[in-house]
């Protein structure tokens, strides 16, 4: 395993930087519409990240439902994505769109990235208001008996469990054979946050947000081309003691080699009342958790996620370098068999 990077690349200085920080394997999300993508800028996107050691290992395929709640924390535009649609009843528009998907596959195969990346889910992330962490950075918090049940059912229709399996099962049954061929591995990032087995909110069900549903879900469509983009923090927030429980969750999908990419984050708290903090300081032992993934095996990146902003002129940017210095640390004690 090694440390990576997710996000959009605006411009060579940034590649030089990661570069400078140790980070050569990345996973990138092209500003550009997917829908017009092809397998040149696949290519032309590489070859750039070749030139500082860097590679460009997977790509996001942008299917992000609706935002939960207007507003709130996070939602990062997804309410904007038409590519949700996929995630909606049956129609021309979700099958258009699933062709579209198959087709971004195959040039992710002929262009040599090793997976795609992307999200299962009607409504997108859901927070509550923020609060404040350790020195008085601004902190990410979901409290679900403080969101407001007073929007009414999802404009696009409620859809139980029973429903969402199966557009899920549509889901992989037309695209996972397409990433067989093109030995594409397709990495499912938990709906964020899950909020409990049989719950929904505004009438939707966010069955892949559980470590449950992601037990049902790679053997819906047993394939080594089908597997997790597993999020260390969405995992630790659908648990109700994260501290004890996420090593046997990571050894579950690890050992059946189910884990295709690592969101290394840490939480405070647990199912249904969390807080999002620097990976110092949460509730999980993140060295025991980076000696986990190596004890199954996996062999891909580790990355930052969610990190806080910390005060400055780059508070994004200095985030994430603390975070990358951070993982650099762990790392060498899980390989050196040090650190308590």
């Amino acid at each position: 395993m090694y440390i990576g990077m997710q996000g959009g690349i605006h411009d060579d200085t940034e590649l030089e930087v990661l570069a400078q920080l140790g980070v050569v394997n990345i996973d990138e999300s092209p500003a550009k519409a997917w829908t017009e993508w092809t397998t040149g800028m696949m290519v032309e996107r590489r070859d750039r990240c070749d030139k500082y050691g860097i590679s460009l290992e997977m790509m996001h395929l942008p299917l992000s439902g609706r935002v939960a709640v207007e507003g709130t924390r996070h939602a990062r535009g997804d309410d904007v994505s038409p590519a949700g649609a996929i995630w909606l009843g049956p129609s021309e528009e979700r099958d258009r769109l699933i062709d579209q998907a198959c087709e971004v596959i195959r040039m992710a195969g002929e262009a040599g990235l090793r997976g795609m990346n992307y999200n299962i889910t009607v409504l997108g992330h859901m927070r509550t208001e923020s609060d404040t962490g350790r020195g008085g950075v601004p902190v990410s918090t979901f409290e679900f008996d403080k969101l407001d049940q007073s929007f009414g059912e999802f404009e696009g229709g409620a859809a139980d469990e029973d429903t969402m399996w199966e557009r899920i099962e549509h889901w992989l049954q037309r695209v996972i054979p397409v990433a067989e061929e093109y030995k594409v591995q397709m990495a499912c990032h938990p709906s964020d946050p899950g909020i409990g087995v049989g719950n929904a909110f505004r009438g939707v069900a966010r069955p892949l947000g559980m470590p449950e549903g992601f037990k049902k879900f790679i053997d819906l469509y047993d394939s080594p081309y089908n597997g997790l983009n597993f999020c260390q923090g969405c995992m630790s927030e659908a648990l109700e003691n994260p501290a004890e429980e996420i090593f046997d969750v990571i050894r579950y999908f690890g050992e059946r080699k189910k884990i295709f990419n690592v969101h290394f984050r840490n939480i405070k708290g647990g199912l249904n009342n969390f807080v999002e903090v620097f990976p110092d300081e949460g509730d999980i032992d993140m060295l025991q958790a980076l000696r986990t993934y190596k004890e199954v095996g996996y062999e891909y990146m580790i990355m930052p996620d969610h990190v806080p902003h910390i005060s400055g002129e780059a508070p994004y940017q200095v985030g994430f370098a603390y975070t990358f210095g951070y993982i650099h640390a762990l790392m060498q004690a899980v390989e050196q068999g040090t650190g308590n």
